[in-house]
């Protein structure tokens, strides 16, 4: 399914995320405003980072998700939602599969300034799922 067939329909994010083979390699589902709707399914560590203009939220569809901070870490389980502040260095790790749905600015980069095999493009954020 295209981006553009996500708009103005039901989808089921937790059934998007599901379907994707890789990690670490959101999908852009929705567009609410300036901002992006994404679906991930991670495992493992994805690196230290931060947006410094922008919020991250990160909500937990299946599993667990720990997002560490340099003055805390953070455990979420299904269902859970945290916002990382803007300008705050975190690192999302899971240490099984996990699936997550992500809403950010549109002007959001993957990993901020940080460059990896894993950092993704908005070209392919925008791939179908």
């Amino acid at each position: 399914m295209t981006f553009s067939e996500t708009q103005a329909r039901v989808i089921s994010v937790a059934k998007l995320a599901a379907s994707l083979s890789e990690h670490w390699s959101p999908r852009i589902v929705a567009e609410v405003d300036d901002a992006y709707v994404k679906v991930a399914k991670v495992k493992g560590s994805l690196t230290w980072h931060s947006h410094e203009n922008e919020d991250e939220l990160f909500f937990v569809l299946k599993g667990r998700l720990t997002i560490e901070m340099d003055d805390r870490v953070v455990d979420l389980i299904e269902g859970d939602a945290f916002v990382v502040p803007k300008g705050v260095r975190h690192n999302p790790v899971a240490i099984e599969e996990c699936l997550v749905m992500l809403v950010e600015r549109k002007s959001t980069l993957h990993t901020g300034s940080e460059l990896t095999d894993r950092t993704r493009d908005l070209a392919s954020q925008l791939r179908p799922v």
